[in-house]
């Protein structure tokens, strides 16, 4: 079985494994505990939040341990604009839409065919009353990345408070919040090979950010609970491969990309990549393929041993079309006729060349059952 389905959550990395195992077993203090036991589970914690800081080339104090990417967009949105009015996008993760349909009032701004959002569109979204900015850095199913850095400028000329759920391009592409000029960015560990269950909001120093969930003291007064140390350590593990080895990396899974999208497009007719002509992630590849149900396609890779994703949702059994491809211009049936497939460490240029043979075969054998396509 081939797993092209990395961006849905990645496989524990043997280094995160190693690193997070002995904090179960060796070093199982209370990081708020002051004596040895505790202290050595302070000190690995600590070691964590710095590692994880310098991948986003922030300050460790600014570093909020959460349970994963929700929670930390949850905590942004609501830890600063409720009662108040934000503007967001009409592709974010159901995260961000679901904490910003709590507040007062939230405006949704449109993007392109491409998927990338206008800044001009953000900046006439503000009101007086506009407490936050927020808008997703990568697309989860397109692998579109926004001009984060533009809106950023918008939003301190504003006086507003920016924030972008950086979960899908923590991992995948170089990060310095400070050069994005980001008050808030969300993070989860499973989505670059740490485990779930863990993620982080960096909160840049002097953002005032209203706690969500109260009891201790613990991350500074913004996040009460006791700290889930091994979660932490995984990780700080998993930030310290990708400032070592993250640019190798994501060199090498573009041209995997590159090779899978060519062929296709060369392969099948009436196939079309999603977000074309956007600059995107290096391992997603969304394409869309005329005349086929994606769902049908999907069990028929997976029968050959190929782990894709349809980037739709299921409710009540009826299937719904993705709300960022409905976004981005296209037709329910369009929608509906797309695979998210994204890369990771495990794939091979193999993998790929038999995953290419896979989809053309089942495409070929999908639309002689669909006498309409034409």
């Amino acid at each position: 079985m081939y797993y092209f389905d990395h961006n849905a959550t990645t496989p524990v990395s043997a280094e995160v494994l190693e690193a997070m195992l002995p904090m179960m077993t060796e070093v199982y203090g209370n990081a708020s505990s002051i004596h040895y036991f505790g202290q050595a589970a302070r000190q690995k914690l600590d070691a964590a939040r710095r590692q994880v800081a310098t991948m986003l080339g922030a300050s460790p104090e600014e570093i909020v341990f959460t349970s994963g990417g929700t929670e930390a967009d949850n905590l942004a949105l609501l830890g600063i604009a409720r009662g108040g009015h934000a503007v967001t996008t009409t592709i974010e993760h159901p995260a961000v839409l679901g904490a910003a349909a709590q507040l007062a009032a939230v405006t949704t701004v449109a993007v392109d065919a491409r998927g990338l959002v206008d800044p001009d569109a953000i900046r006439r979204a503000l009101r007086p009353d506009t407490k936050m900015i927020s808008v997703m850095h990568a697309n989860n199913e397109t692998g579109v990345i926004q001009p984060i850095a533009e809106i950023a400028k918008i939003a301190r000329v504003a006086g507003v408070v920016m924030h972008s759920d950086g979960v899908q391009a923590a991992g995948k592409i170089p990060l310095n919040v400070n050069a994005l000029d980001v008050d808030l960015y969300s993070i989860s560990g499973h989505k670059f090979y740490a485990p779930k269950g863990v993620g982080a909001l960096y909160v840049r120093k002097g953002t005032k950010l209203a706690a969500m969930q109260h009891g201790g003291h613990h991350e500074r007064d913004r996040r009460a609970g006791t700290e889930n140390v091994p979660g932490a350590v995984a990780l700080g593990r998993a930030a310290q491969w990708i400032i070592d080895e993250g640019a190798a990396e994501w060199t090498r899974v573009e041209e995997l990309r590159d090779r899978l999208e060519h062929a296709i497009l060369d392969r099948i007719t009436g196939s079309h990549v999603n977000g074309a002509g956007a600059p995107r992630t290096a391992n997603t590849s969304n394409i869309r393929f005329d005349g086929i149900d994606s769902e049908p396609l999907l069990i028929a890779l997976d029968l050959r041993g190929f782990a894709v994703s349809s980037g739709s949702a299921c409710s009540s059994g009826a299937q719904e079309p993705s709300h960022v491809l409905t976004a981005i211009g296209l037709t329910k049936e369009q929608a509906r006729s797309s695979l998210r497939f994204s890369l990771g460490r495990s794939n091979t240029a193999e993998q790929v060349d038999a995953l290419i043979e896979a989809v053309a075969e089942s495409v070929a054998h999908l639309r002689k059952l669909a006498p309409a396509y034409v």
